[in-house]
């Protein structure tokens, strides 16, 4: 009989473990494409039931006369059940909307590429797994635009079915891209628009748990107590730099209230929290600050110049609109809620210091 042996080599050990690693890989890439293949086909299946309507032609107990028929067609086959065959229908129905719109939105120019982006939202639709979809169509079924960002923020964020159900309650989609910039007059047009997407108005602190009196300090500090969740809720590629960040400027020192580098921009994010209502002079403030890091942090070359966050509780937009406009720097003034409660577990995804260092490194080497 034979006996097994254990072999030390350390060669031998490195193979065994690249051969793990390898077979987790492409099980990954094999449950990826089963994904995509059964999205696929729920995708076909909604479009039969829709086009045929054979719901309205046989009645209420169809889904379950199909599922039934399915099942005993294919037995053992999984995720063909009554409710599935529902869900199928709800999600041929809410994105068919994008791609009949789709003529509708595209400049003249881009109609050629009209295939193209057919295929690019079937790759996005079909990228995410089913049970998220589930969540997005009992959360989004009276708008295509809103499941379809829901849909591309989850590929994106790589969020799990969990996070993903905290986002939807968040009211992101309304939320994203609306601070009062001036970043289209102060930014490349490449980059103002990036930027933009990266702001949201109003910013939800309510995970800070925080309902009664505080002032700024315990605002910020309970804010990186609750570095996941702030880092999730400034959006996608933030990284913390520092709290109170010391800046020597002449014979003075300056402290920055947050300190940011964001991934997808390549650029310093200078973050200012207020409690009160926005003024003037907090403009003048930020924008200081923006100049001070582009002078002091900035490395030419591998960093794009330094943005300005104000989130305030309050903010006259008028008032807001003129300090941007009387500033040469780019700045954003948001506002902040408490009201909405988070679920206490969150599991989301952020730039780790080493994907931080990494980027800038890589950029020093190039």
């Amino acid at each position: 009989m034979n006996k097994s042996i254990s072999i030390l080599d350390k060669d031998y050990v490195l193979w065994v473990k690249e051969l793990v690693k390898r077979y987790r890989s492409s099980q990954i890439k094999a449950a990826i494409k089963v994904n995509k293949e059964m999205l696929r086909y729920y995708w076909e299946l909604g479009k039969d039931i829709e086009e045929k309507q054979v719901d309205n032609k046989y009645g209420s107990k169809f889904y379950a006369t199909l599922s039934r028929d399915l099942c005993h067609e294919m037995p053992g086959v999984e995720g063909l059940s009554e409710t599935s065959i529902r869900y199928a229908k709800r999600f041929y129905v809410l994105y068919n909307q994008q791609i009949a719109n789709l003529p509708q939105v595209v400049e003249e120019s881009e109609t050629a590429n009209l295939p193209q982006l057919v295929e690019k939202l079937y790759s996005d639709l079909f990228s995410i797994p089913w049970g998220h979809h589930r969540y997005i169509i009992d959360k989004c079924s009276n708008s295509s635009d809103k499941a379809l960002f829901d849909v591309r923020q989850t590929l994106e964020n790589g969020w799990s079915r969990d996070m993903l159900l905290n986002v939807l309650g968040t009211d992101l989609y309304e939320r994203n891209g609306k601070a009062l910039t001036n970043f289209k007059s102060t930014l490349p047009d490449v980059d103002s628009d990036l930027a933009q997407e990266l702001t949201r108005d109003p910013y939800n602190f309510s995970f800070t748990g925080l309902l009664g009196k505080y002032n700024e300090r315990i605002l910020k500090d309970t804010l990186l107590t609750n570095i996941t969740n702030f880092l999730l809720e400034l959006g996608t590629g933030f990284a913390y730099v520092g709290k109170e960040y010391r800046l020597q400027i002449a014979e003075k020192e300056k402290f920055i209230d947050l300190l940011f580098y964001n991934l997808k921009l390549s650029c310093y994010v200078v973050v200012e929290v207020k409690i009160g209502e926005f003024d003037f002079a907090d403009a003048g403030q930020l924008g200081g600050y923006v100049v001070a890091c582009n002078h002091l942090l900035r490395k030419e070359g591998r960093d794009n110049p330094t943005i300005g966050l104000l989130i305030c509780k309050q903010k006259s937009n008028t008032l807001a609109q003129y300090a941007l406009e009387s500033s040469s720097q780019p700045l954003g003034i948001s506002e902040y809620e408490l009201e909405k409660l988070y679920p206490e577990k969150i599991e989301g995804t952020m730039p780790s210091i080493k994907e931080i260092e990494a980027k800038l490194d890589g950029q020093n080497n190039d």
